[in-house]
């Protein structure tokens, strides 16, 4: 068992290199420990909530209990299944910022501002103009990746867009084109209605060739032979085997797995190894550490009006959609639901977006265990750029074992200023005229909820992981101490090994990550081709033009 390369992990940019290797002619191994993504709770956008709090589908990490939120454990779903966490997401696709890269450059990521990754974004796009605008220049039309919109029948979503118009921000037709900032359609990685997965994209076309397979097993450790990583260590069931590699190991196991590997196979900490008496092979002290995430609540809202999805709550509705969606691929349960956003800033002097809204004509939580009573409506919310730090720590030298996961959610004080503007303005927003309606009352936090004490109690009793974890094997300069890969994403002080997802993110992007994962996948493929990187783009992105004198 050998391959060219051997990839570790089948998710967001594990599918996308194993189809650009593959493509180029290499052999490919992907090493994946969940299963198929076969069955319609994966590939029935509307069923999201299914697939990622089954265990069949989830490695059901938990946090420890976070000291700051009142020592809650929170879940952190990741994907435990052939296209890995785009095959348990809420398929909400957003690049990020402009400004994110070009943040990530200045801090050490050369070659990653976003004139670089925007061709990048542009060639794995399919992007399907639905007669909503958008800015086609900007977008990417022949892709693995299919971009859609969902229809926005619902009134709900327009009065959401006014709102947001009447309370002074922009509109923008097209958020991942060149103005993010404002109130406007979502999009989603949903195709002839079925989840467009990482694996729908890139995987299964990949394995249609004959140099690239799977081979199902957890991995245990990178074999490290003269400081060069040789091939990778599984099990299966009761039986070792180890997959090599003749040119290059590439991790891609998440955020979460990919710093638990390489420690397991001594990259990382030196004093953290030998408290689990794991040998040496690099002292990164970096891996695991920089930990992110977006922290959000959803402000919820009784409806005036029984327009919600709420009607479909109940069992005898969620079979006919489900049986309407698996006959024809259309109706309800052909969209996520997600199709209306917002980018707002928090304050003026902030340049870009700091604050997200994802609205929802339902009030549930995401495990879909708790619907409003009747008829509501929500939006998911939170700063997009929390300044806490966590880490990923081992709690053992077992590759079975799940690690440590500590967010260290709300550790600083600006993270609580940020979150209570951002409940102070979301309140704003849905007392606007477009809303009035359909509002009735608040539900969560509730009108009664005002002072700063009564905020942040609502924040550390009510607040929830995005799922959006990344920055843990930060990508910088070969010469960073806290690196753990370089631009090219080779591990710094180990040949034949990189790293590639979201947990070389050196800080988290606006937005969800999905896209921006697949998008590191499509260009570390070019460096470890060792193919000059596509040309730099010039387009302009839009910045407001007052943001250091004006809030909106």
């Amino acid at each position: 068992m050998e391959a060219d390369f051997v990839i570790v992990g089948a998710g967001s940019a594990g599918c996308a290199m194993a189809w650009r290797l593959s493509g180029a002619g290499a052999s490919v191994i992907v090493i994946e420990y969940g299963g198929s993504d076969a069955g319609p709770f994966i590939q029935m956008p509307a069923a999201l909530s299914y697939p990622m709090n089954m265990k069949l589908y989830d490695w059901g990490f938990m946090t420890e209990p976070e000291p700051h939120l009142g020592g809650r454990r929170l879940v952190c779903p990741r994907g435990k299944v052939i296209g890995g966490s785009s095959s348990i997401n809420g398929m909400v696709y957003v690049r990020g910022h402009a400004r994110d890269y070009d943040h990530w450059a200045e801090s050490g990521a050369d070659g990653w501002a976003y004139a670089d990754v925007l061709p990048y974004f542009r060639r794995m796009e399919s992007w399907h103009d639905s007669g909503q605008g958008g800015d086609p220049s900007w977008r990417g039309t022949d892709g693995p990746l299919h971009v859609t919109r969902g229809p926005r029948n619902n009134p709900l979503h327009s009065a959401f867009v006014e709102a947001g118009r009447q309370a002074g921000y922009p509109v923008t037709q097209d958020y991942n084109g060149r103005q993010q900032e404002g109130f406007g359609p979502m999009e989603m990685t949903v195709w002839k209605g079925r989840r467009w997965s990482a694996a729908n994209a890139y995987l299964k076309p990949a394995l249609a060739r004959d140099n690239c397979k799977v081979v199902r097993g957890l991995a245990r450790r990178i074999v490290i032979e003269d400081g060069r990583a040789t091939g990778v260590e599984i099990a299966q069931g009761s039986a070792i085997r180890t997959i090599r590699a003749r040119r290059e190991v590439i991790v891609a196991a998440s955020a979460i797995n990919s710093p638990k590997l390489l420690m397991l196979s001594g990259i990382g900490p030196a004093a953290h190894l030998a408290e689990h008496g794991i040998p040496v092979v690099a002292d990164r002290p970096g891996v695991g550490r920089n930990l992110q995430d977006h922290l959000e609540v959803y402000y919820q809202f009784a409806s005036r009006q029984p327009i919600t999805l709420f009607k479909y709550w109940r069992l005898f509705w969620k079979g006919l959609i489900g049986a309407q969606w698996m006959l024809t691929g259309r109706g309800l349960g052909a969209s996520n639901q997600f199709e209306s956003a917002g980018f707002i800033r928090s304050r003026a002097g902030v340049d870009y977006p700091d604050i997200q809204y994802h609205f929802l004509p339902l009030a549930v939580r995401y495990d879909g265990k708790a619907a409003a009573e009747g008829h509501g409506f929500q939006v998911h919310t939170g700063p997009m750029r929390a300044q806490s730090r966590g880490a990923i720590t081992l709690r053992s030298a077992d590759p079975a074992e799940a690690p440590s996961i500590r967010f260290n959610y709300m550790s600083e004080e600006e993270d609580w200023i940020e979150f209570r503007t951002c409940l102070r303005l979301t309140r704003e927003i849905f007392q606007q005229p477009a809303m009035q309606p359909f509002v009735r009352n608040e539900i969560q936090p509730g009108e009664a909820l005002t002072t700063d004490d009564e905020l942040d109690g609502f924040i550390r009793e009510h607040a929830e992981s995005a799922y959006h974890p990344c920055g843990t094997c930060r990508m910088g300069r070969a010469d960073d101490p806290l690196a753990v890969v370089d631009p090219d994403c080779r591990v710094i002080g180990v040949e034949g090994l990189r790293v590639a997802d979201s947990s070389i993110f050196p800080r988290i992007t606006n937005g969800n990550l999905n896209g921006p994962s697949i998008m590191v996948g499509e260009k570390a493929s070019d460096h470890i081709l060792g193919l000059t990187p596509l040309a730099p783009a010039n387009d302009e992105p839009w910045i407001h033009p007052d943001w250091q004198t004006a809030q909106r």
